[in-house]
């Protein structure tokens, strides 16, 4: 449904930027705004009673406040997000000493929000519901300073809201938020508020800061926005696995083909060591060299072999360089053995390999665990993929635990997404587990269906430090532990 907007409201660019991000909820508006009115959120220059920018944001947000300026100090400019006023809340005298607890979770110096108090005998502020447009409106024509904003009908192009519109903030996260501004009480995680600070200044020349930035934001519920990761261009390698593999197909032998296998011995050894193999780099192939040795987190040595086949003396020619490599028959019995091929392997090499308990996989299976591990690093466990690389051809084996731990990924996304929607219908900011046990047993959830105690350990998991989608408060009685939302995990597409 269409939300119908037929102005704006003029807050500093910086402002709307810190609303447009999650960081604020809630801005300095002298003007009266009834609730539940709808605007667009246009991003000036001017500041409340002329006020500098060092005088109104602290210090540590004195850069970005300078470039959110410069941004929209030309024309034309976008409007990206609208937003409902969900109340105005009017700071009287006998209210004044909460300015230090809104100073301290918010962007604006203390001195400032003081000044303004005392030139009205109130700081009126407008909390804010804002969500991020479809299609942002453009703004080609300057308007004059003011409180509010009306479109120029002949030259800005508009857009209105709808209520499928993204919300900037989750609904619990804005509701917990809010009562405690209006509480007057310490916002939690101030001091990770500050280390987001120096991410985000941090992600403007390393790009791998950006991901850290964004991940601090979803776990302080600044950003309602699913962590779908923008690939990384360091990982570009993964997709062209297979790839090389099949392009080292496509001639048996020959020199110009030389450069297409050493190619994907390359790949076999990165993604080896990508998914959690310690690669012994002394060993780099070619004649009269194992092409692959890992020694952690066991030992496992293995041949990549190009060609339409994967010849016969494959077998031994990996027994060879392997008792060569590891001094001990014995050893070499013990070890794990791998061949890794476009190929198909002769019946005589399928024969030898599952008498010296050999796995033989394609590229296209090694892709599959790769890009698994990059998307939820830590999935491929090498101690289970072990008791899947059975003697012969293992691709199908390979790929049953590939599908296995697909499964238990589905799993945890769905109950991350349940304690979400659970949380949002209820209107509450945590549930205890004695509901959220009731609640999924009614649910559809992916199989298995997890008993109490199983589903109680899924949720821990997904509430530790190290995974961080959601969040327990501990009970004397672990039945009665409360667990509430973090972020969403992605889909297992």
């Amino acid at each position: 449904m269409t939300v119908q907007i037929i102005k704006g409201i003029q807050l500093p660019a910086f402002d709307v930027e810190m609303l447009s991000l999650g960081k604020l909820i809630a801005v300095p508006f002298r003007q009266y705004i009834p609730d539940n009115q709808e605007f667009w959120l246009y991003p000036s220059q001017k500041l409340p009673d002329n006020l500098s920018l060092e005088e109104y944001y602290q210090p540590e947000y004195l850069t970005q406040a300078r470039s959110s300026f410069a941004q929209y100090e030309k024309h034309p400019i976008q409007l990206k997000t609208w937003a409902r006023c969900e109340f105005q809340w009017r700071i009287n005298p006998d209210q004044k000493h909460l300015l230090p607890n809104i100073a301290k979770s918010t962007v604006w110096n203390l001195t400032a929000l003081e000044h303004i108090f005392e030139q009205y005998k109130v700081l009126k502020l407008l909390i804010l519901r804002v969500y991020r447009l479809s299609n942002p409106c453009t703004v080609n024509i300057p308007t004059e300073p003011g409180h509010f904003y009306w479109p120029n009908q002949s030259e800005d192009i508009i857009t209105m809201g709808s209520e499928s519109d993204t919300p900037i903030v989750s609904e619990v996260s804005f509701n917990k938020r809010k009562a405690l501004l209006l509480a007057g009480e310490d916002v939690p995680d101030s001091g990770l508020e500050a280390l987001q600070a120096q991410v985000e200044q941090m992600s403007l020349s390393n790009p791998a800061a950006k991901a850290l930035d964004q991940e601090i934001k979803i776990f302080l519920g600044w950003s309602e926005a699913s962590p779908k990761a923008q690939p990384d261009p360091n990982l570009a390698w993964i997709d062209t696995i297979a790839q090389l593999g099949n392009r080292s197909k496509e001639e048996d032998v020959g020199k110009s083909n030389y450069q297409a296998g050493t190619d994907f011995e390359i790949a076999v050894r990165d993604s080896l060591e990508f998914i959690g193999f310690t690669i012994d780099h002394a060993h780099k192939g070619g004649a009269g060299g194992l092409d692959l040795f890992c020694s952690k987190p066991y030992a496992l040595v293995g041949e990549c072999k190009a060609g339409k086949k994967i010849p016969n003396d494959t077998a031994v020619q990996l027994l060879n360089l392997g008792t060569l490599r590891l001094n001990d028959k014995k050893l070499l019995e013990q070890t794990a053995k791998l061949i890794i091929g476009p190929g198909e392997p002769t019946p005589q090499l399928e024969d030898a390999a599952k008498v010296h308990n050999m796995a033989i996989i394609n590229p296209e299976t090694l892709e599959k665990l790769v890009k698994l591990q990059s998307k939820y690093p830590g999935s491929v466990d090498l101690f289970k993929l072990k008791e899947y690389l059975k003697p012969g051809k293992s691709d199908s084996e390979v790929e049953k635990y590939i599908q296995q731990v697909s499964q238990q990924i589905k799993l945890r996304v769905y109950l991350v997404k349940f304690v979400k929607d659970y949380l949002e219908k209820s209107q509450a900011q945590k549930v205890v587990f004695n509901q959220l046990h009731g609640g999924y047993v009614y649910s559809t959830p992916p199989e298995p269906l997890l008993n109490r105690e199983q589903l109680h350990e899924v949720l821990i998991e997904l509430s530790s430090p190290l995974t961080g989608y959601l969040g327990r408060e501990e009970a004397n009685d672990w039945q009665n532990d409360c667990f509430y939302f973090l972020r969403e995990m992605p889909a297992d597409e």
